[in-house]
């Protein structure tokens, strides 16, 4: 797609491009292929090691102003929006839950189910994967194969700007209820994150199964069982704990990747 991606960063550049056919057509172009699964905002390039595809970001943004509102139909609903919801879920292969709601020019592989939840424009849903009910996937976010994100789970959207990286569940991961994750941040392959765990581009993200603390920012290491905690951070006006993730333990050959959050955490003695 070298032409198409000229064209777009041209447009990037100039926006009275958006006014030829050509320029509208490449746009289209972009977001139907991200529609089918033939292009990816983010692509792995090894464990833990992302590639941005900075210029379809570009064309995920540059779709907004060549789109009309219009009035969208889902059964009895009724959407006003620039952008259609997905459809067909049979051919495609994907368990759709009323009210599971994903976004054209997002990817949903054959195998995935989507509980009532939320998908966005630009993002990436592995094959085997659960969206639980009221979990969200933002914006160009990449969740893997395999993966379950629990209730309310919140998979925040990163689009501007487009050179910063999508925030990232690699396969086989489990995402705790009420987990947040936004920023950028990238979970890695198989981690265990227990409820309310929060992850931003700042969080500690503290390995306490040494000797001494190990600290991670932006990334929570493959394999690893992660709990919500805090830490002693003094101010001017005292000493006050700070919210913080624990990586308390490492995921166990014995457990089997499809097992509950539940029995992960007992093998470390604590309950979800």
């Amino acid at each position: 797609m070298e032409r198409t991606k000229s064209i777009i960063l041209q447009a990037w550049e100039d926006r009275s491009l958006l006014t030829r056919e050509e320029t509208r057509d490449a746009i289209r172009e972009v977001i139907e292929a991200l529609d089918k699964g033939q292009v990816r905002v983010a692509e792995q390039r090894g464990p833990g090691d992302w590639e941005v595809h900075e210029w379809i970001k570009k064309a995920i943004l540059l779709y907004f102003p060549i789109s009309e509102n219009k009035l969208i139909h889902a059964g009895d609903l009724k959407f006003y929006d620039k952008i259609p919801t997905k459809t067909d879920y049979e051919t495609a292969g994907v368990r759709a839950v009323p009210h599971a709601i994903a976004r054209y020019g997002s990817f949903v592989e054959k195998g995935a189910i989507l509980m009532p939840s939320y998908v966005n424009i630009g993002a990436w849903v592995g094959s085997g994967s659960m969206v639980d009910t009221w979990a969200t996937v933002g914006s160009c976010a990449q969740i893997g194969r395999n993966v379950h994100l629990a209730g309310g789970v919140g998979i925040g959207g990163v689009l501007e700007p487009p050179q910063a990286q999508p925030n990232i569940i690699e396969d086989d991961c489990f995402i705790g209820s009420r987990c947040i994750i936004v920023e950028g941040a990238i979970i890695e392959r198989e981690a265990v994150l227990g409820a309310n765990v929060v992850i931003t581009a700042s969080t500690h993200i503290i390995d306490v199964t040494g000797p001494e603390p190990v600290y991670y920012k932006g990334r929570v290491p493959a394999r690893s069982v992660v709990i919500p905690g805090s830490y002693s951070r003094e101010y001017p006006s005292g000493t006050f704990q700070v919210p913080c993730a624990l990586i308390i333990g490492q995921r166990k050959e014995s457990t089997d990747k499809k097992v509950s959050l539940n029995d992960a955490l007992r093998d470390y003695g604590i309950g979800q």
